[in-house]
């Protein structure tokens, strides 16, 4: 395993192992599964998500950018009246509302709506392109809001339901390399904490999904971006690219105890963070003991800046 300075956040892949057997089926997310509209299906823990919630009895809208692999990837299990396989840009407004309204016409109702769509991008913040940040966070953010902007309204209109958005460690800490990524994450962070003070009075509950690295494809050539351009100066970037391809089917995050362990949560309350792994809960646990260590180091001097008490 690389060193914690060298360890990549999990995202979306196509492989995993198959589902843990089916739950007795239930409605609504008081007992799950219900009906669920999840992003990035097609691949990792987005598409044991629909395996799973289609063996406990669920109705899934399932968006990807083909279609055609989510069906394939699925098997027999995609051979039911309750799988809605859509092929839809998460950029594109007009699509996501379109594949939210969809979902709503065949199934009556939003019980779980999961933004999980993503990928990973390896790379120096120097190499970094333009077009490399508006693609990474026209996904992570851009495509979220999207799909907010569609599903809360029917949310609202039902006085409940969930939404989970799949962020990952690296929303809560960073590491060399992993800037993109991190913006983005960090972004859905934020955009996360406020959605669910903001839905509260609707009964909408809300659960931000922070996992550590999973036994997914992601750090596959098809699925971690890199710079178009690399440079010279960044050679420890370039050796922990090396380490992480490496790392490849050696994660040690198990996707289908994942997506069980989201699924139970949406039938349940309980705290706004999902930690998922003992990798993440590390690296989440450093990250708050350096920021209290910074805020007691602090302290004697941040109240210098206020105005003079009157």
């Amino acid at each position: 395993m690389t060193s914690p300075a060298r360890v990549p956040a999990p995202a979306p892949a196509s492989g995993a192992a198959p589902s843990a057997a089916p739950a007795a089926p239930v409605s609504g997310t008081s007992g799950a599964p219900g009906t669920w509209f999840v992003t990035g299906a097609s691949r990792g823990l987005g598409l044991e998500l629909v395996r799973q919630v289609l063996a406990q009895g669920g109705s899934v809208a399932a968006t990807t950018r083909s279609a055609e692999r989510l069906t394939a990837a699925l098997g027999e299990g995609a051979d039911t009246g309750r799988l809605l396989p859509l092929t839809v840009d998460l950029t594109e407004e007009n699509q996501v509302a379109d594949a939210v309204g969809r979902a709503v016409d065949r199934f009556g109702r939003l019980d779980v709506v999961v933004n999980n769509a993503g990928y990973g991008f390896l790379g120096a913040v120097e190499e970094t392109g333009d077009k490399e940040v508006r693609d990474m966070l026209d996904v992570q953010v851009v495509g979220v809001w999207n799909v907010l902007r569609a599903a809360l309204p029917v949310l609202r209109a039902q006085r409940g339901g969930r939404v989970v958005n799949v962020s990952s460690v690296l929303g809560l800490t960073a590491v060399p390399g992993w800037a993109l990524y991190c913006a983005g994450k960090f972004a859905l962070e934020g955009l996360t904490e406020a959605l669910a003070a903001e839905v509260e009075e609707f009964g909408v509950k809300v659960t931000l999904v922070e996992p550590g690295y999973f036994r997914t494809s992601f750090l596959t050539p098809d699925s971690l971006a890199l710079p178009a351009q690399t440079s010279a100066h960044y050679p420890a970037v370039r050796a922990m690219v090396e380490d992480h391809i490496r790392l490849q089917g050696h994660q040690l995050g198990d996707p289908v105890k994942g997506a069980a362990a989201i699924i139970r949560r949406a039938a349940t309350d309980g705290p706004l963070r999902q930690i998922l792994g003992s990798d993440a809960h590390a690296y989440a646990t450093a990250k708050v003991e350096a920021l209290r260590a910074d805020l007691d180091a602090t302290a004697a001097d941040a109240p210098a800046t206020d105005f003079p008490s009157a």
